[in-house]
């Protein structure tokens, strides 16, 4: 019992790797509720096609379980990383609210956990971080630019007065 738990703790969660076969990411599971004391995968995002594969990336996971685990990568992306938007630290990741965001080339904002597991990598060598308040702004604006009306900010506004008009 002692050593099931032990494997619950080490190797549950999603996990990205590198497939060995083509050098892609792929996103996998340990299968940890059956029988069978050998490590070995529950699911894979290249099954049923090469369901039959050796699961050579078991190597990886074993080498590293915490470093592909999709948390670790999440949390490791957008440490010390600002919005794009406001310029606010990200922060420390509430993984059941309020999650962060990123931005693509096209200017749409996704949720990071809408990204599929294995595109995760290829998302975060492109996009930009932003924060979860910005990201229901962005897409707001995205979505609905017919109810949105964009005004200066205050100070904006001011600047472009001149220095003999007050502002109430």
């Amino acid at each position: 019992m002692l050593e099931f738990l032990k494997r619950l703790r080490t190797y549950r969660g999603v996990r990205v790797i590198t497939c060995p076969e083509n050098r892609n990411a792929a996103a996998v599971r340990v299968a940890l509720w059956d029988s069978r004391p050998d490590l070995h995968l529950r699911s894979c995002t290249r099954w049923p096609e090469k369901a039959g594969c050796g699961q050579e990336c078991l190597a990886q996971i074993e080498a590293s379980p915490r470093e592909c685990l999709v948390q670790s990568i999440v949390a490791s992306w957008y440490a010390g990383r600002s919005c794009t938007f406001c310029a606010k630290p990200i922060g420390e990741i509430v993984w059941h609210e309020r999650p962060p965001a990123v931005r693509f080339a096209d200017g749409t904002t996704r949720e990071w956990k809408e990204i599929a597991a294995e595109e995760l990598p290829a998302v975060f060598a492109s996009a930009q971080p932003v924060c979860f308040v910005c990201h229901i702004v962005e897409s707001f604006r995205h979505d609905h630019p017919e109810m949105v009306i964009e005004r200066k900010r205050i100070a904006e506004a001011r600047s472009t007065l001149r220095p003999s008009t007050t502002v109430y």
